[in-house]
């Protein structure tokens, strides 16, 4: 399946999806030394985010939160692509300063996704294979 998407941060990438319904903050959700989900209350608690695309409706949080991305990916713990319903700009400085392809403005249908499934993020081309 191929969808429309928004450029919030460019270039391309691809990788098995992970997928929440729950809002993310990476000052304290993700742990910048390991990549892994940390906050026992949020649904991907325990799971690694690196490599993979993550795919959320949004971030929350502190504005440190873009330099934890930035971190992330600097020990090669970051995602390979993200996709948000709607970008706030925590995650969006975060990503155009680390250089990890963001997009928005797709349907909620992405929040079906099945974690695993192959994701390809062509956010020059506003384009989500899957």
């Amino acid at each position: 399946m191929q969808i429309k998407c928004h450029r919030v941060a460019s270039g391309r990438a691809s990788g098995p999806a992970l997928v929440t319904g729950q809002a993310i903050s990476f000052l304290g959700n993700v742990n910048p030394e390991t990549g892994v989900v940390v906050d026992p209350a949020h649904e991907l608690f325990g799971e690694s985010i690196a490599g993979k695309v993550l795919i959320f409706p949004g971030g929350k949080g502190s504005t440190v939160g873009s330099y934890v991305i930035y971190q992330l990916k600097k020990r090669d713990l970051a995602p390979a692509a993200m996709i948000n319903l709607v970008s706030e700009p925590i995650v969006a400085v975060g990503a155009v300063i680390s250089g990890i392809p963001l997009v928005d403005r797709v349907g909620e249908e992405v929040l079906r996704i099945k974690s695993g499934t192959i994701v390809n993020v062509d956010a020059d081309r506003e384009l989500v294979q899957f």
